[in-house]
């Protein structure tokens, strides 16, 4: 059972409404890295989780994404609906489908269930949250370089925010499964090649780091003498 208050998170204000800003924000409201995407994302994951905590965790941060899809929504409105609508209508989206949010990205590519990352093992969803995260955050970090609105600005700088809150949050899970750093899940064992770097990079200086090193792997420098 849901219920709606209709109070948001953080306040939505906007002294300077400009339609084709809200043509970009319908990226964080129709997009894939929106804020839809986010919340039927981490709720669909929930049901495949076994862990009873990690799968609170979930649901709890898909219903924070909804409202996040909120506050998106209401920034979209106020920026299409208290203008004139010659204004709006500039914006070649708003004069198609009308003022105020559509399930549309800032180019109007109807959302599409496709964004939503989830397959069924805990440690995989939860490693696919921790990139639909970044991908906000930096969908968020662009709109906000672009406001001039700085009740907008806020807005936003909050969502983004938050975005950092729900990784760390989603790290901190894999920590406590013990595969943060470990990359294997699943129950098929790997092969023998599974340490091994082949440099397939030539012309060049041969760069050598930790994901190239002992003793986490053996570095074949010519993958073709070695055969």
């Amino acid at each position: 059972m849901f219920f709606h208050k209709k109070d948001p998170i953080h306040s939505v204000d906007v002294k300077e409404p400009n339609p084709r800003y809200a043509q970009l924000l319908l990226e964080q409201f129709g997009g894939a890295t929106g804020e839809l995407t986010a919340a039927l994302q981490y709720w669909t994951q929930s049901f495949h989780c076994e862990d009873p905590s990690i799968r609170d965790m979930l649901q709890d941060i898909a219903l924070e994404e909804f409202g996040h899809l909120e506050m998106v929504g209401q920034l979209i409105e106020i920026h299409t609906k208290n203008v004139d609508q010659t204004d709006a209508y500039k914006s070649t989206l708003f004069a198609v489908r009308g003022v105020g949010p559509h399930l549309l990205d800032s180019q109007g590519n109807t959302w599409s269930a496709s964004y939503v990352n989830e397959g069924g093992d805990v440690v995989r969803d939860l490693r696919a949250n921790i990139a639909a995260e970044a991908g906000a955050r930096q969908t968020y970090e662009s709109l906000i370089k672009l406001a001039t609105d700085e009740g907008t600005k806020n807005t936003l700088v909050h969502l983004l925010t938050r975005e950092i809150s729900h990784t760390q949050m989603f790290m901190k899970a894999l920590d406590s499964l013990g595969k943060l750093t470990d990359p294997f899940f699943g129950n098929i064992q790997p092969d023998n090649t599974v340490d091994i770097y082949y440099n397939l990079s030539t012309n060049g200086k041969d760069e050598r780091g930790p994901w190239n090193s002992e003793p986490t792997f053996r570095y074949v420098a010519d993958p073709g003498a070695a055969k």
